[in-house]
């Protein structure tokens, strides 16, 4: 495969932007949002193959010496990264195609702009273009918030943009940093210097921690739990599956390249870990709606994740990435469960839902399913991706391995206690007798009796449908994506194959 092709699964959803601006037209729209994210998608599969024999490829763009250019890498845990979000991204589309959340003016284009920005920073090799690619993620999103969600949008969005443009500045002062320590911003040449000790190690910790608070880390998770249930539920599942995930993908990327074995500092990433994993699953508690709880889990789900670069060893890795699928893909679908509810019954709320069990059958089977995967229940893939990082942390040999796995059982055991309570509130009960058709949280619309007809329509319940349902098949074939996922944490621990394919004229 010709390398340059890499810059057209950066260039395609951009044009796709551009063209959405100047032509106006809704179904034009519709057709190039879900055009870019399939285009994305397919080629990520392709790249899969292709990895099977060529471990990495790179293209300079201009063709200006390796080191001075800006590289396009790919490998397989980009490709497969590439394949989930454009995943996520495709289905949660579909989602906003059918509650008509698109025809907002600009945002298909402000979501394709969101999509360059991701998939720029997923196959970058440059720190420096990584912070411009995340810079144009994140951008479209401060208007996506602003157009959907609750009237508290607005107040939100403020902090939203607050806190990112912060955790941007961090990002672009530790990049500074790396360069002046280093002497480069190039992933593969800063993998070739080997690990870094002093100033050129506190420049990685920046990026980390700017990184870690993107991802909606504990104790730095808070801007996330408040700003993504505010916004409409499709658009939570499309932030969800893209924003915190391009940062555990960098914090991978960029810690494995850096340092062949765990850092002096690793203790600091444990904590980091194991509070996100318990405060993510404690504060859910203190919620009362569905999305927040959701919200929560995510924080947890990072925890879990960064488990692989605590532990540095390829199960761990390995365990790492699976685990990151499965949280986008359940998180996902759970969100468009919801949606689907929140589009109907017009609230999220556990004071205004109750009897869903008995009143929506298949939407119950979806959520327990969801909740199971999220638990780390069979027959989802949530089983797998909890039972790879309890092996791998029983297989370090170190007492932290020990911690780690009391974090993942308690993790899991109070989860299952609060998604018990979300369940109760909104699926058990007594059949409801009204309900709010516009939307609870602002208290004006009124109580209207709920008729027998009202029932969640089929087409809403298809995007969650299809991802709960990939959630299901990985439990039952997990082997394929294992293969993946193995392949992808040993590239990561040995960036022999990365490095040459950059730094080759």
């Amino acid at each position: 495969m010709n390398p340059a092709f890499l810059l057209l699964l950066i260039g395609v959803p951009l044009l796709s932007s551009a063209l959405s601006v100047l032509i106006t037209s809704r179904t034009f729209d519709r057709i190039l949002l879900l055009a870019g994210p399939s285009f994305v998608g397919i080629s990520g599969i392709i790249l899969l193959v292709v990895h099977q024999r060529q471990p990495v490829i790179a293209h300079s763009v201009g063709g200006y010496v390796p080191g001075l250019a800006i590289p396009f890498v790919s490998d397989a845990f980009t490709a497969l990264m590439l394949v989930l979000t454009s995943l996520t991204a495709l289905i949660s589309c579909i989602f906003l195609i059918t509650t008509g959340e698109d025809q907002y003016r600009f945002v298909p284009a402000l979501i394709l702009m969101m999509l360059t920005g991701v998939y720029g920073a997923l196959l970058t090799g440059d720190l420096f273009n990584f912070f411009v690619f995340v810079e144009v993620m994140v951008l479209p999103a401060y208007a996506l918030i602003a157009v959907t969600g609750t009237w508290r949008r607005l107040g939100v969005g403020r902090m939203y943009v607050m806190v990112n443009l912060l955790t941007s500045t961090i990002l672009l002062i530790g990049v500074g940093f790396v360069y002046g320590a280093r002497g480069t911003v190039n992933i593969a040449l800063l993998a070739q210097m080997g690990a870094p000790n002093g100033q050129g190690a506190l420049a990685i910790g920046v990026v980390l921690l700017a990184l870690i608070i993107k991802a909606g880390g504990a104790p730095f998770h808070g801007w996330l739990a408040r700003s993504y249930p505010n916004t409409s539920a499709g658009m939570m599942s499309l932030f969800s599956g893209l924003h915190s995930k391009v940062a555990m993908y960098a914090i991978y990327r960029i810690y494995t390249s850096v340092y062949g074995e765990p850092a002096a500092w690793v203790d600091v990433i444990a904590v980091i870990a194991i509070i996100s994993i318990l405060i993510g699953a404690l504060s859910g508690f203190g919620q009362n709606r569905v999305r927040n709880v959701l919200a929560f889990q995510m924080t947890s789900g990072i925890g879990h994740i960064l488990l692989g670069v605590v532990l540095l060893t390829s199960t761990a890795l390995g365990a790492g990435t699976f685990y990151m699928v499965h949280h986008m893909i359940t998180m996902s679908g759970l969100l468009l469960i919801m949606a689907a509810i929140e589009q109907t019954y017009g609230t999220g709320s556990f004071k205004k839902l109750t009897g869903l069990a008995k009143r929506e059958r298949w939407t119950t089977i979806l959520m327990i399913l969801g909740l199971f995967s999220l638990i780390g229940l069979p027959p989802t893939s949530g089983l797998w991706g909890k039972v790879g990082l309890i092996t791998a942390a029983t297989a370090s040999g170190d007492p932290l391995g020990g911690w780690l796995v009391i974090a993942i059982v308690v993790g899991a055991l109070i989860s299952l206690l609060a998604l018990q309570r979300t369940w109760r509130n909104t699926f058990w009960g007594p059949p409801m007798q009204t309900y709010r058709p516009d939307s609870a949280d602002t208290g004006r619309a009124p109580a209207e009796p709920i008729l027998r007809s009202v029932r969640i329509p089929a087409r809403l319940l298809v995007p969650g449908t299809i991802l709960i349902g990939v959630s299901v098949a990985i439990f039952a074939y997990p082997e394929p994506l294992l293969a993946v996922t193995t392949q992808a944490a040993d590239g990561l621990l040995d960036p022999s194959a990365y490095i040459e394919a950059v730094t080759r004229r």
